[in-house]
């Protein structure tokens, strides 16, 4: 693209500056744009936060003492930028603890680094690194009083087959003396992975709605296309975040290439979200009138909203059997490798923002340098581009 939309360059900036270890130039080819494009992006987001400094600056041969003594600061803060891929790595920065993390490496590293070149290599402020060491013996008062009250509820738990939750627990303190918040239960269950028996939550992501209206299937299972920008797939999935909340993530993609050419996230199911991707597949694309956009008989795809959408960007629309996820199976087959890769086992994202970022990053290099069992283990984008030489247009059939 050669706009790119302010949401678009607003993640990009998130996500350089929640990879303490990752370099503009990464970053860039993760999301198929130049090094400097990105990091006029950043300077621009220093600028109205009211920060200075150049993107990406690295310590100067004038500071200190030469091109030799550069080189050594170059590699320790390359091995020190190894060492926190590692924690991010570990099982407690997959818990959402990645800020604590870096204070205690700070801390650790401060005596021979010193604290203001660490503060900046793992990305945090001085001042908050001060303040996080100054309470410390407080945080140690309160892991001791969670280690007691952790103790009181493994007993519990085990008394009762492990099959009682926050709920059950915190009734049985309060019964036997212990008046204790529902919420610090659940914080140290979780914290000390005390887990009662509960049935899995389905997630119902397709909500048919009789509209009336009648949608022929014109992919009849058959989901491939001979050129780009013909025929594409869209489905709604959600993504679990460690509250018990959920993000749903909408999705258009081209049969041809596999390309994701257009994608939302939001908090809600509503027709927005599935419009919303369909427009930025139009904004990607740059015209979409003669294609093909198939899907579920979920009530966002069958709304009147999204039907006058697709009549005004000359979209025909295609719809599978009702309740047949084969119909939509390129879809459904997107989604599971979305999660797979980006949760890697976990059954959550920490946050609502770790999920954006993640699925922002994943999304972005899946296009740009994931490669593709249907391509010839090429990427999408990498496709599209042989394409274009042996062919003068990437417009629909009319």
């Amino acid at each position: 693209m050669k706009n790119y939309p302010p949401e678009f360059k607003r993640d990009a900036v998130a996500l350089y500056e929640s990879r303490p270890g990752a370099t503009i130039a990464g970053v860039g080819a993760d999301l198929g744009i130049s090094s400097e494009t990105l990091r006029n992006w950043i300077r621009a987001a220093r600028q109205e936060r009211g920060e200075s400094g150049r993107p990406g600056r690295r310590p100067q041969a004038g500071d200190s003492g030469g091109e030799a003594s550069l080189e050594a600061v170059e590699a320790e803060n390359a091995a020190l930028r190894r060492r926190v891929r590692e924690l991010e790595e570990g099982p407690v920065f997959r818990r959402g603890d990645a800020l604590v993390n870096r204070f205690q490496f700070v801390a650790k590293h401060a005596a021979t680094f010193g604290v203001k070149r660490l503060c900046g290599i793992v990305g945090i402020a001085r001042s908050s690194f001060y303040h996080w060491l100054s309470a410390a013996p407080a945080r140690a008062e309160r892991q001791r009083r969670d280690e007691a009250l952790a103790e009181q509820i493994r007993a519990i738990h085990a008394e009762h087959d492990g099959t009682y939750g926050s709920p059950r627990i915190t009734a049985e303190l309060r019964e036997r003396g212990r008046l204790v918040n529902r919420k610090r239960v659940e914080r140290i269950m979780r914290a000390f992975a005390i887990v009662g028996v509960h049935l899995r939550k389905k997630i119902r992501t397709t909500l048919s709605e009789a509209s009336g209206r009648r949608v022929p299937d014109l992919l009849q299972r058959d989901f491939t296309a001979d050129v780009p920008n013909r025929r594409y797939v869209g489905d709604i999935t959600y993504l679990p975040i460690a509250d018990g909340t959920h993000l749903y993530l909408a999705t258009v993609i081209d049969l041809c290439s596999r390309k994701l050419a257009g994608w939302s996230i939001t908090d809600h199911m509503r027709t927005d979200l599935v419009a919303e991707a369909l427009r930025a597949a139009a904004r990607d694309r740059g015209r979409l009138d003669g294609a093909i956009f198939h899907s579920d008989h979920g009530a966002q795809y069958s709304s009147k909203q999204f039907a006058e959408l697709c009549s005004e960007l000359g979209v025909v629309q295609s719809m599978g059997a009702v309740g047949s996820s084969a119909d939509n199976a390129a879809a459904e087959s997107f989604n599971a490798t979305l999660k797979r890769e980006t949760l890697q086992g976990r059954t959550s994202w920490p946050t609502a923002r770790h999920a954006r970022l993640e699925v922002f990053r994943w999304a972005s290099r899946y296009n740009t340098r994931r490669r593709h069992s249907k391509l010839g283990q090429r990427a999408p984008q990498s496709y599209e581009t042989a394409f274009r030489s042996t062919s003068s247009t990437l417009a629909p059939a009319a």
